[in-house]
């Protein structure tokens, strides 16, 4: 299941950094489960309800890099997904760099996610970002 369901994930948990998603009540409440938890990057722990709130309030979305995206079957219907993550500054400067893990359920709605971790990481090259692109 991981290798047919790391695109659909994907795109899943890039959308969440899509401006129109991340300003949609309706559809962030359809991608994160009622039960989810965010563990940040900053180390805070955030529910469901913080989160949505603190995306509809967010002034500008940042533009995110994200690669090495990589899925594990946890049982059926359950998937971890990981990857690499940082900002792209105005003037193409790579920061905030982070290991990323979400666990996402399988519900009869579609697929959801249940918990998101951000651990902040040493800087990966520009020249490797621009690679993967």
């Amino acid at each position: 299941m991981p290798d047919s369901v790391l695109p659909i994930l994907r795109a899943l948990e890039s959308g969440l950094q899509d401006p129109s998603v991340r300003r949609s009540r309706d559809r962030l409440s359809a991608l994160l489960h009622p039960t989810f938890r965010e563990f940040g990057r900053s180390g805070a722990v955030y529910s469901r309800a913080q989160v949505i709130e603190r995306l509809l309030d967010e002034p500008i979305a940042r533009t995110v890099h994200a690669r090495d995206f990589a899925a594990l079957e946890l049982a059926p219907s359950l998937v971890l997904l990981t990857y690499r993550s940082c900002h792209v500054t105005a003037d193409g400067r790579l920061e905030g760099h982070a290991n990323r893990s979400s666990i996402w359920r399988r519900e009869a709605s579609g697929w959801q996610m249940v918990f998101h971790q951000g651990t902040p990481t040493e800087p990966f090259s520009h020249d490797a970002a621009e690679r993967e692109r």
